[in-house]
This record gives C-alpha cells, structure tokens and sequence, in this order.
C-alpha cells in the first residue's frame, strides 16, 4: 500500500517507519527542510531506541522516503496520515492550526478516493472540522478517519509494531476495509481492532492518558502519605498492585510525570470539558499536585544545607522526563533545575541522551558532564531525577570516592534502603524514610 505520512516529529516518524517495515512504500512529509535533509541522508531526528536500524534498513530498500513537497508526497497514496503538532494554548487548549492548514492545502490537491487520517492527539470534533476543510476545495472523494496513537517514548518501536489494541474511529465500510488491511500485520497475535465513531476516538486517547496521569498522581499523593506516616510506599505499592482491579503499572513514585502527551493530553481534555459547561475536578486537582510533586526533593534539600545553598554544588543524574528519549518537555529535572539556581546553587548535570537539548536552553546557566561520575567530583550532593537503567546499580565505591558529602537526593526510589544505610550514605526519597 502506498501511505503518506505529514509531519516528521515524533508520532509521524516512528509511524512512516514501522508502516514501510511491514512492506508499503512510504513518503513522509515536512516543510522542515533542514529535517528533511538530515532524514534523506540517513540521519535519525529524534533518539528512540530500536527506530535507526529499521529507518536505515526501510531507506536503503526504497520503501521510506522523505519530501518537503506536500503535492509530491501525497501522489497516488492510499492513505494520508495527519502526524502534525497540537501545542496548548494558553488556555491549555489543543492548537488545531497546523492540522487544518495542511487539511485546507490537501482539499486544493487530492483528485481521486483516499483515507485521511488524524495520528494526532485532536480534541473531540477534530474530524468533522478536518472534513469541512478539506470539502470546501476536494475534487476527489475522500473519508476522514479518527486514528489515534499509543506509543509510550522509549518503547514506541514496539508499541507500534506489537500494538495492544488499534482503535479506528469510522463510520465508512469503505474506509474501514483499507485500515483492516493495512493494520493486519500487526495483530496477528489476536489482539483487537476496535472500531468506533470518530468522536469516541478522540475522546479515548485523551481519556487514556489522562487516566495513566491520574493513576500517577494519586500514587505520589500516597507516598507523600507514606512520609508523614512512617509507612513504607514500595510496601503500599505491592500491597494495592497485587489487586487486578487496580494492576501494578503506572504505580512507582516519583517527582512527577512530564514528555509530551501527559501534560498537554490533560490540559486539552480539561478545557474541553470546560468548553461544554463541565467541571473536570480531577484533572484539575491532577494537574496542581503534578506541578507540586516535581519540586518534591526541593524542601528536603534546602533542610539539608540549612536554607543555604549559594555556591553549593549539585550534581543532577537524569534531564530527560523518563529514561529512553532525549524529550525534556515538561521535565522535572529543569524544575529542579531552576529551583535550585533561584537557590544559589551551582549545578553539574549528566544524562545519556538529553544534554544537547538542555544544553539548548540553559547553556551559560549549568555545567554538564560527559560521563555520569564526572558530574560527582568535589559535588556537595547528587540528585537524581531520571531512572536510566546506568543509574540503578552504580559504582557507589566510586561514587563515595567523588562526592564531597556522600548525600543523595532520590526522586526515582532506584536504591535499597538497607543498602544506602551500610554504606553510610545520607539517602532521602518519596515516600520511603530518611537514611542517615
């Protein structure tokens, strides 16, 4: 099948790719030009593990292709696929201006049938505004179909190509037996194919997302319980995981939840709500503790150093939201960040992938290390704000060995406490007790 794919960020790159795996020939589509070129020569735009060898493998078999032409990359496709931004507003609301654009620019060129579909997080009735755009110019028939994705950053390779469910919002038979075809491959296993009105949809991925949000946030709040008490939250965790009601994941506390969807998905459905007269007090209380529970480590630092941290050195582990990707919106490493430098800290920040993108908006402000321990050296305390897997069993022989004060802050709960105690390490994390 031939398939376009508009817009190269995240969604539309992991999608082109795994699409062109399974055999179809595809264009994807941007009016990056810079992107583009780095993309046509062979070199990956976002880091995401398992995507290279594919787009390479895809590339050189001439079923991936990469255009800034709009009209070039939509020739004789099947299938449209709408992989564009929605940043929030500054109500929080989705900003559908680079869909409809490239809808109202799509309705000037399709000539004959074709699927167009939204990849993209859309509030509910996106569709039907797609389809008004796109109608106002079409000389071709044409159906608009609401697809939306569940790729978790890190894993999105699989999620993509071993997908636990795919949902279809569409009320055309004909639409529905290319999208059959087309995702077949992937679901061989038996898992479903769900199909349903484009509104529902949309309203399932931001329903989704908001949920796993919710679920976080509630398991912060019981560990900042867990801290006032004297209970113990990796005990709480295992207690109310075993339950199949509620299942283990999306369980582990922390400083909060960050990346791309998360935060923008929540704010988007809770204006939408408001947009028809409803008061969504969950999400709204979600997004305020969210924004609390980032700064989490701060008070316990500031308690340490006795309010004074000016010219205190910190060493920070971690930068990107969650292990895996090099994202950093919405991280709370750089709410940490700046926290600490409003403090009077001076910083010293190591992450695998993200620097480069930190270093983009903080160059000047912060020092970075190229390797995890050189950001130890003669540090006052190392704060740790991202569970990359190199981080769970270091070398804490080493690590005592650089640190000025063998002090850690624990945003992640990587380490065993009975451990941190025999090696004498001043250890504090969320809603577990304070080693000494």
């Amino acid at each position: 099948m031939k398939i376009a794919v508009i817009g190269t960020g995240y969604v539309g790159l992991v999608t082109g790719t795994c699409f062109a795996e399974t055999g179809n020939t595809v264009t994807c589509v941007d009016i990056d030009e810079n992107k583009i070129n780095k993309l046509v020569s062979g070199k990956l735009t976002i880091y995401e593990p398992g995507l290279e060898k594919l787009f390479l493998r895809n590339q050189k078999e001439g079923r991936l292709h990469f255009t800034t032409s709009l009209k070039d990359g939509i020739k004789d496709a099947q299938v449209i696929f709408l992989a564009l931004p929605t940043p929030p507003g500054e109500n929080g609301s989705a900003d559908l201006q680079y869909i409809l654009g490239v809808a109202d620019d799509l309705g000037k060129i399709i000539t004959g049938y074709v699927v167009i579909i939204d990849k993209s997080t859309v509030p509910v009735g996106t569709a039907d505004k797609v389809q008004k755009a796109i109608a106002e110019h079409a000389l071709g028939e044409f159906d608009v179909v609401s697809n939306p994705e569940f790729l978790r950053e890190g894993v999105a390779v699989d999620d993509f190509m071993k997908p636990d469910r795919v949902v279809i919002g569409t009320s055309s038979e004909r639409a529905k037996k290319i999208l059959n075809d087309l995702y077949l491959p992937f679901v061989r296993q038996g898992n479903p194919i769900i199909y349903m009105d484009e509104k529902s949809a949309e309203l399932t991925k931001y329903a989704a997302n908001s949920f796993l949000a919710v679920k976080i946030t509630f398991m912060n709040e019981i560990a900042n319980l867990c801290e006032r008490f004297g209970a113990d939250v990796d005990m709480v965790r295992k207690g109310i995981g075993s339950d199949e009601r509620i299942g283990k994941r999306f369980l582990f506390p922390g400083i909060g939840y960050g990346g791309s969807c998360f935060p923008k998905d929540v704010k988007a459905l809770a204006n939408s709500a408001t947009e028809v007269n409803y008061g969504f007090k969950i999400l709204e209380a979600v997004m305020e503790i969210n924004d609390k529970q980032k700064l989490h480590l701060i008070p316990k630092i500031k308690a340490w150093f006795n309010n004074d941290l000016k010219g205190k050195k910190i060493a920070i582990w971690g930068l990107s939201f969650k292990p895996n990707t090099d994202d950093i919106r919405e991280a709370p490493a750089l709410s940490i960040i700046n926290s600490l430098l409003d403090a009077g800290a001076v910083i010293t920040a190591y992450d695998p992938e993200a620097m480069n993108n930190v270093r983009d908006i903080l160059t000047g402000k912060i020092n970075f290390a190229e390797h995890q321990y050189d950001a130890l050296q003669d540090a006052e305390a190392l704060v740790i704000a991202t569970e990359w897997s190199e981080f769970r069993t270091p070398d804490f022989g080493k690590m005592i060995s650089l640190l000025k004060n063998n002090v850690i802050f624990d945003g992640r709960n990587l380490f065993d406490l009975n451990k941190m105690e025999e090696l004498g390490f001043h250890y504090e994390s969320v809603g577990r007790k304070v080693v000494n």
